[in-house]
């Protein structure tokens, strides 16, 4: 699969902004900041959105969108993460910013978070400017909680409010059949309000024995969801997605993050395909997991020894 060039005209950086699925995601409870405590491990996708960014003669922020239905002002994350690093560095210029969405609204996909990350490093990369790799993280997780691990991608296990990343070891290649269903949508709000009475039976130890050992394992067995319960019981034809998936051949398959969209995980490609087809009424994407290097070298980045990061 080919992830396409990151550079544009001259002036300008072209990023792709992956997705990711949750291989597994497990709520242990609220915090005292009124967050909740996670434990999830994230995997990136070859799904992705594409932001351009390009220097304009006029000072500030001009962002531009295929999705009507998104703003285009300080609400967007990608509006304030190009925000965030220009105050920063110290830029006092005017970005142009043109966002294609792919990456399904609202479906767990993180497409929102990722568009932040590669703002960051699209504004880095423009700019030719470097920051301190623990400063990068921390604007990252201030525009959300996953926006840190869309800076790497590749494959990690998070904790806390998901914002502390730890890389893992990368999975063998697996393509993803992801299916966006249609006419559901779950937002993140009531997805843990449903899930809220069933958080002390989450915290069982077995489960966090389950977890650890998913961490280290190079297998797609495994894979769960706490969110899966209280959703599926409200949308019980998210639950037949999953298990149409299985039944056709998946490895695993599982509701990504809060939902509604449901991934499988498969190891022939061509079977994967064709159990696309069998949801014709729903979006459908066939995609594939990317490696921390293929995701790294897409978005064009290196980090550098001294622990920044700059732009190639």
């Amino acid at each position: 699969m080919t992830l396409g060039k990151t550079q544009a005209r001259k002036g300008s950086v072209r990023l792709p902004a992956f997705a990711k699925i949750n291989l597994c995601l497990h709520v242990l409870g609220q915090r005292p900041d009124g967050y909740h405590e996670l434990r999830t491990i994230f995997q990136a996708i070859s799904l992705r959105d594409t932001l351009e960014l390009s220097h304009t003669s006029q000072p500030g922020i001009f962002l531009e969108t295929d999705d009507p239905s998104l703003p285009a002002g300080p609400e967007n994350l990608v509006y304030r993460a190009i925000d965030a690093v220009a105050c920063e560095i110290g830029f006092r210029g005017g970005i142009r910013a043109h966002l294609e969405k792919k990456i399904p609204v609202a479906r767990g996909l993180g497409g929102g978070s990722s568009d932040a990350a590669a703002a960051i490093i699209g504004m880095l990369r423009l700019t030719k400017k470097k920051l301190p790799l623990a400063r990068l993280m921390e604007i990252a997780a201030g525009l959300g909680a996953d926006v840190p691990f869309f800076l790497f991608g590749g494959r990690a296990m998070a904790v806390n409010r998901g914002d502390e990343i730890y890389p893992l070891p990368d999975g063998p290649r697996r393509t993803i059949v992801v299916v966006s269903p249609k006419g559901i949508g779950v937002s993140t709000k009531d997805a843990y309000q449903w899930l809220s009475a069933e958080l002390t039976r989450l915290s069982k130890p077995n489960r966090i024995w389950g977890f650890c050992a998913l961490c280290w394992s190079r297998q797609e067995s495994g894979i769960s969801n706490d969110f899966e319960g209280p959703v599926f019981s409200r949308h019980p034809r998210l639950g037949e997605i999953r298990d149409g998936l299985l039944k056709r051949g998946a490895a695993d398959a599982a509701l990504a993050g809060s939902g509604s969209a449901v991934f499988g995980v498969f190891r022939n490609p061509a079977q994967a395909r064709r159990t696309a087809r069998a949801f014709r009424e729903d979006s459908v994407f066939v995609v594939e997991t990317l490696s921390r290097e293929r995701y790294g070298r897409a978005l064009g980045w290196t980090a550098t020894g001294s622990g920044g990061i700059l732009g190639r």
